[in-house]
């Protein structure tokens, strides 16, 4: 009889479910543990469930910022120009979101289980010990009262299970800080804000990464007075300036309050009323506070120093680029590694530990070729090195960059803001990276992205095909700009 290979996945968000998903189809012997659902927080309170709120702000806006422009009338009746022409009813906009949060859980725990995968509903542990002879260890799972087990019982209790390869994939939650805890009404944190029935009259948003801009832009959009309140200089401090720039110009001109350099230092509930305590004295008053100031990694609990697992000072998994961990036969994937927090990065972390684990073809994981997007209004999507790497030498690179107010197709959608930015090597034109801030951002980035994974060149990209009109086009544009000066570069050196 062949020796199958035991693996037990803690986790079941993108990490954990698409590793179960190659170790299964490897010939694994797969057994998933999850606590809320299949998707993980991505699924059920991130990512899928934020995307479609802004999918509804993403209408409002696009409506209320070009409607006068091409044309279109509205009823004697509406506001007068400038003023909000629709609304919004949120309280059916938030149970589509757990509506199609729900149905995406349920598609994913199908396909997992018509795999052959077992589900297990509890909190899984490293048990104590370490590593039998054989090279197994045992995984306690503290099954969930009323969930179902491995042979279809009842939960509660407990079980162990013998595993040959662990992964490690329990996500992250927001974090919380001490004189501001959410309370679920009026101080939320972001997997809270689908229970509201009605929009926030005025929102104050703590934190100005992506989660806070995101949501900032969304409820603004949705009718919302928005207040986002940064302790950095401006909002998304961790993407490209240029791009952050034009997103804050956005905010401002759209009425939004951004308040830069300027730190919480705490939020109570007044009433029907929050105030935010700045550290310099001032005291804002909004009708909730949405606190979006990062999150932590669920590794309490588990087991896993005492099992050799090396964390970070900030209780993230240390990984190496194939998932492996400092524990023999322990992997992780996803947002509890600190690696790069988005879903996309979290699956192939996953998929690429089970190739590693069970010997099939690897390659390792590479953050060069991974695209992103901040999905705001315009989105904001990148690929590869960017302005920071070229000015700190980590990358010697030339860049152009094309405002898409000379776009034509932008031009006809009434687009005013963004641009496109690529960036190449200066001898070989070959594509290093790129920025696209632009409506659908996060389309328009995948040939940039096609570019640096493949290692082509300005003059290819240059060449190929691209609709006119378009706003694709800029990106073609942008490429032949950079040819024309690597070949100007390279005709002075040869005077």
């Amino acid at each position: 009889m062949a020796y199958v290979t035991r693996i037990v996945i803690i986790g079941g968000g993108p990490g954990g479910y698409e590793a179960a998903l190659v170790a299964a189809d490897l010939g694994a012997e797969v057994t998933v543990v999850d606590r809320d659902g299949l998707g993980g927080a991505a699924v059920l309170t991130d990512c899928v469930p934020s995307k479609t709120l802004i999918a509804t702000a993403e209408v409002m806006t696009s409506f209320d910022s070009s409607y006068e422009e091409l044309g279109i009338k509205v009823a004697a009746d509406a506001p007068t120009s400038g003023a909000r022409v629709v609304g919004v009813d949120l309280g059916k906009v938030n149970r589509r979101v757990k509506r199609l949060a729900v149905a995406q859980s349920h598609d994913i725990t199908q396909s997992v289980t018509r795999a052959g995968v077992t589900l297990l509903r509890g909190f899984g542990r490293l048990a104590p010990g370490g590593q039998a002879v054989d090279g197994s260890r045992g995984v306690v799972v503290d099954l969930a009262e009323g969930g179902v087990g491995a042979e279809g019982g009842e939960g509660g209790g407990t079980r162990e299970l013998r595993a040959d390869v662990v992964l490690i994939a329990t996500g992250t939650r927001p974090r919380e800080l001490p004189d501001a805890v959410p309370d679920g009404e009026r101080i939320l944190n972001w997997t809270q804000v689908y229970d509201l029935d009605e929009l926030p009259e005025e929102l104050i948003v703590v934190g100005s990464g992506v989660t806070g801009a995101e949501f900032a832009g969304a409820y603004q959009a949705l009718g919302s007075r928005v207040t986002l309140v940064s302790s950095r200089d401006r909002v998304l401090p961790g993407e490209d300036p240029d791009a952050a720039t034009v997103l804050e110009d956005v905010f401002r001109r759209r009425g939004m309050n951004v308040m830069s350099r300027s730190r919480a230092e705490s939020v109570q509930r007044v009433g029907d009323k929050v105030e935010v305590t700045l550290s310099d004295g001032r005291v804002i008053t909004g009708s909730h506070c949405l606190m979006a100031v990062g999150s932590i990694p669920n590794t309490g609990g588990m087991g896993l120093e005492e099992a050799g697992v090396r964390l970070t000072e900030g209780g993230q998994v240390k990984v190496d680029r194939v998932s492996r961990t400092s524990a023999p036969g322990v992997y992780a994937a996803g947002d509890v590694t600190g690696v790069f927090m988005l879903a996309s990065v979290a699956a192939m972390q996953g998929r690429i530990a089970m190739y590693h684990a069970l010997g099939d073809a690897v390659q390792p994981l590479n953050l060069k070729t991974v695209a992103s997007n901040v999905f705001t209004d315009p989105e904001i999507a990148t690929v590869g090195y960017s302005a920071a790497d070229v000015e700190c030498g980590k990358m010697d690179a030339v860049c152009v960059k094309l405002p898409l107010r000379g776009n034509p197709r932008a031009k006809m959608q009434g687009i005013r803001d963004g641009f496109v930015k690529l960036f190449c090597r200066p001898g070989t034109g070959i594509v290093v990276g790129g920025v696209v801030v632009a409506p659908r951002a996060s389309e328009l980035i995948h040939p940039i992205s096609l570019a640096v994974d493949n290692n082509l060149t300005v003059e290819q990209v240059a060449s190929a095909f691209t609709v006119y009109p378009s706003v694709s086009g800029s990106i073609a544009e942008a490429a032949r700009q950079l040819h024309i000066r690597k070949r100007a570069a390279g005709s002075s050196l040869g005077a």
